[in-house]
């Protein structure tokens, strides 16, 4: 999947048992380059999470059958590098603590959210997961630049004709 330049390069899933809370998620990231997945519970996203490589869940903290913490504690452990968000509408100070502490997630957010801003905090996690991806980061770009004309000078520099043909070696003198 990721190595499918036709297909958006990372992936986020979406749980809550909600089915109008995961249209409205569906709705505001169709735009998104991210791929998105959504879950109706917790036992459904796990089973997701065995067959497609996730890199971001933002799950609700109050489900049946398992609480959002609970699932991504299982999340954290089955899949480690996977980014874990809690977005609830019932946010508790011990909620937030036993997510924080047990499922290790990287935002704890309340609804209502707004999409962009929920979008912001995913690309931000990935950036944070992901530091010398150059999509992600433009920074990561400048300074991959900075690295290969400190080991070849020159090699970033780039001279063009006037019809813009590219000079090479000597030919710009």
């Amino acid at each position: 999947m990721k190595g499918d330049a036709l297909k958006p390069r990372y992936c986020v899933l979406f749980v809550d048992d909600e089915p109008a809370v995961l249209d409205g998620l569906r709705k505001s990231f169709r735009r998104s380059t991210l791929e998105v997945y959504t879950a109706e519970s917790a036992r459904l996203a796990l089973e997701l999470l065995a067959e497609v490589d996730v890199d971001v869940v933002v799950s609700d903290e109050r489900m049946p059958q398992m609480s959002g913490t609970e699932f991504l504690t299982r999340v954290r452990r089955a899949h480690p590098n996977t980014i874990r968000i809690v977005l609830t509408g019932q946010a508790t100070v011990d909620a937030a603590i036993r997510a924080i502490n047990e499922g290790e997630i990287y935002r704890f957010l309340t609804k209502p959210i707004d999409a962009v801003e929920l979008e912001k905090v995913i690309m931000e996690a990935l950036r944070s997961n992901h530091p010398d991806d150059t999509e992600l980061n433009p920074d990561a770009r400048t300074q991959l630049a900075g690295a290969l004309e400190h080991r070849h000078p020159g090699i970033t520099k780039v001279v063009r004709t006037p019809q813009g043909a590219i000079l090479l070696g000597d030919e710009s003198d």
